[in-house]
């Protein structure tokens, strides 16, 4: 369970990189500034993209956690 209010769920598994980030930025899109996306993936590299991605658009990482085969990512919109 999260500890982040979590405004919007992006299952991105079965993607690989580069999907999750494009898909990511695309729901991002549709959504107020200050809400929080969890993106779910079970691609190892958005561990590492996914994050930079957000740093690099300005948007805020709250954190990554990882249950089995699943990566959670919450970034906030900025």
């Amino acid at each position: 369970m999260s500890q982040y209010q979590v405004d919007k769920t992006l299952d991105a598994r079965g993607l690989c990189c580069p999907m999750p980030s494009v898909k990511t930025a695309l729901t991002l899109e549709r959504m107020e500034s200050g809400n929080v996306i969890e993106v779910l993936t079970d691609d190892p590299v958005s561990r590492r993209d996914l994050p930079v991605w957000a740093q690099s658009t300005g948007n805020i990482l709250l954190g990554v956690e990882e249950e089995d085969n699943t990566i959670r990512i919450y970034i906030q919109k900025a």
